[in-house]
């Protein structure tokens, strides 16, 4: 049994915070999942689908967010509980459903989760997700702890009934992967069947339909207003005239920093859990009681701008501040000493900071630069595009997944990077505004994402460029989650359809497809070059499994390399592959067999045959 199953109310359980979303969810009734994978949300994600296997629990990993809040929506207004995840781009994705859901509302409860990503540890940008609360006029949850994740997703269901809207349920990187023990509640009956009763003129979006809806969700955004005004997540601590407003992980933090500085009796400290709409009076009646505040947030200013306003409304001229270049910037994400110091310094508090360890007699530590694993057939790809490129002017679009580890030195394979399925899209501007070569390079599961679309719009205003598909059986980078293209068979899981890229791409009207074994160089090299001769869309289907994937399906044992005593030190093996399986001994090229997969690229590309087999 999975243990998140477990049914014994106020056991302890050590809980990774994804964890404890997923048992807040099952604990809530939780009925029906759906997403996309993207870290930091993709825990969340593989738990429920490891329980749904267990129970009637429904889960997919859907094609894309906005499929997944499509599928959601659906259920949702078929009275089942309904949980959709994603991580913060994610919801650039599903943002036109979610706009106009919030009209049409939902009649059982449905939490939407985004997973912000402040420094953006794995992302393309650190968005603040919490504008998309006030953007839409859906309520908002913040959690500030792992424990807390777990408790506030059954409220947040519960208020998403209340108020028959769904809840954004907004978590960032430290509360999705940091670690607590937390308490086990009752579970919830789950209702796993559900029925739509036809409405049309209350779910069909058209003009007349929507602007009666519009009044609606104002209604709903005021009732949502009162709740928050007692939410027993809004709450207030200490006495003092300095005031403190913060939310998230930021609340732990500040706690910490009141403390340390010795300031509790001076400190009135304002936690927002339920932060959209703002408890707009419970704000009024604690700027009047400070004489300075400090907003205390990661990310935006989307806090300190309301609060600035209701101190304007109530009439209240204090010192407000939160961002700024004394006290807290925009950037990154927080932690405490930051905190603290920006606490001392607005509150004029004499602070020394903790002097730093004497380091200087330690080595410097090695930079690790991220690097794609040895054995990734993404690495004898881009090998084989580069060769087949030589002596062109070649722009290299790319687009989000481990391949675009492969912007790095020596491969140097991605110019352009923007977002999921841009490389497609970009490269049909790239090949027309210029007279330059374009290959882009997209994954099977970015491609199945929001590639095809762009493919489309290729093959029908007639652009000149050749799109690289990199399908490795899985979606590797946020952890071999599945998409439509995996042979679900391999995993033992019955019930899945498949989909062919090849047949997708030749129904899209591409006339020049190759596939390609990228471990056979000098067969991929020669298809790369007749696709970048052709005169218009040329797809290249690149197929080799993720080396990790085929580690954990013991589908491939992997050969071990050395490098024999041929080798006359060209190093062609380490400067163009870059494997992380080589390393220097005494100026010579050594192989680490506890790193070789086999793939044997480098025993093919070395000029005097050096590299071969190692015997047991």
């Amino acid at each position: 049994m999975h243990k998140l199953l477990t049914d014994n109310p106020g056991q302890k359980m050590l809980l990774l915070g994804n964890e404890a979303v997923a048992r807040g969810a099952i604990e809530a009734g939780a009925a029906f999942a759906t997403t996309y994978p993207g870290t930091p949300s993709s825990e969340i994600s593989l738990n429920l689908f490891q329980i749904s296997r267990e129970t009637d629990l429904y889960f997919e990993y859907s094609t894309n967010e906005k499929v997944a809040l499509e599928v959601a929506a659906a259920a949702a207004n078929s009275g089942v509980r309904t949980m959709c995840m994603m991580k913060h781009v994610g919801m650039n994705v599903a943002a036109d459903v979610f706009m106009t859901l919030a009209y049409i509302g939902v009649k059982a409860g449905m939490v939407i989760l985004t997973a912000d990503d402040p420094f953006m540890f794995s992302s393309q940008n650190e968005q603040d997700n919490r504008y998309y609360a006030k953007f839409s006029g859906m309520p908002m949850i913040e959690p500030s702890s792992v424990e807390e994740a777990k408790e506030m997703m059954p409220y947040a269901f519960d208020l998403s009934e209340q108020l028959g809207e769904p809840v954004l349920f907004r978590t960032t990187t430290r509360i999705n992967h940091s670690n607590e023990v937390v308490t086990l509640g009752k579970i919830k009956e789950r209702k796993a069947k559900g029925d739509f009763v036809k409405d049309p003129f209350n779910y069909v979006c058209v003009p007349a339909v929507s602007r009666k809806l519009h009044v609606k969700l104002l209604e709903k955004l005021d009732k949502a207003q009162k709740i928050a005004e007692t939410c027993q997540y809004n709450f207030i601590e200490g006495m003092g005239t300095w005031g403190i407003v913060c939310n998230g992980v930021s609340y732990n933090y500040v706690s910490d920093a009141v403390k340390d500085l010795g300031i509790s009796d001076k400190t009135r400290i304002l936690r927002l859990g339920f932060s959209h709409p703002m408890p707009e009076n419970m704000i009024k009646d604690f700027l009047k009681k400070c004489d300075k505040v400090l907003v205390v947030e990661e990310g935006e200013p989307y806090m300190e701008e309301s609060v600035k306003a209701f101190a304007q409304e109530a009439g209240l001229a204090i010192s407000i501040k939160g961002k700024s270049k004394e006290l807290f910037s925009r950037l990154y994400e927080f932690d405490p000493a930051m905190v603290r110091k920006g606490i001392a310094s607005f509150f004029n508090i004499p602070y020394t900071a903790p002097s730093k360890p004497d380091l200087s007699d330690l080595p410097e530590i090695p930079q690790r630069p991220p690097t794609l694993c040895a054995g990734c057939s993404h690495r004898a790809t881009f090998y084989a595009v580069k060769k087949a490129c030589e002596g062109t002017d070649t722009i290299h679009p790319s687009d989000i997944g481990c391949y675009t580890l492969g912007f790095l030195p020596p491969l140097s394979m991605a110019d352009f990077v923007v977002c999921m399925g841009a490389s497609v899209g970009s490269s049909c501007g790239f090949s027309k505004v210029t007279d330059k070569k374009v290959v882009s390079f997209i994954g099977d599961s970015t491609f199945f994402h929001s590639g095809l679309t762009g493919l489309i719009n290729a093959v029908f205003n007639k652009h000149n460029f050749t799109l690289v598909i990199l399908d490795n059986g899985t979606t590797a980078m946020t952890g071999h989650q599945p998409n439509p293209g995996v042979d679900m068979e391999k995993l033992n899981l019955s019930g899945y359809g498949r989909v062919s890229i090849e047949n997708l791409v030749r129904a899209a009207g591409v006339e020049h497809i190759s596939i390609i074994k990228p471990f056979k160089v000098k067969k991929s090299i020669e298809a790369v070059k007749e696709a970048i001769a052709y005169k218009g869309v040329s797809v290249i289907i690149s197929q080799e499994i993720c080396s990790l994937y085929a580690k954990s399906l013991k589908e491939k044992k992997p050969r071990v390399f050395m490098v024999s005593d041929k080798c006359t030190n060209h190093r062609d093996c380490i400067d163009s592959l870059a494997c992380p399986a080589f390393y220097l001994e005494k100026e010579r090229i050594k192989i680490d067999p506890e790193l070789c997969w086999g793939c044997s690229i480098c025993a093919q590309i070395c000029p005097e045959n050096a590299i071969v087999p190692l015997k047991k």
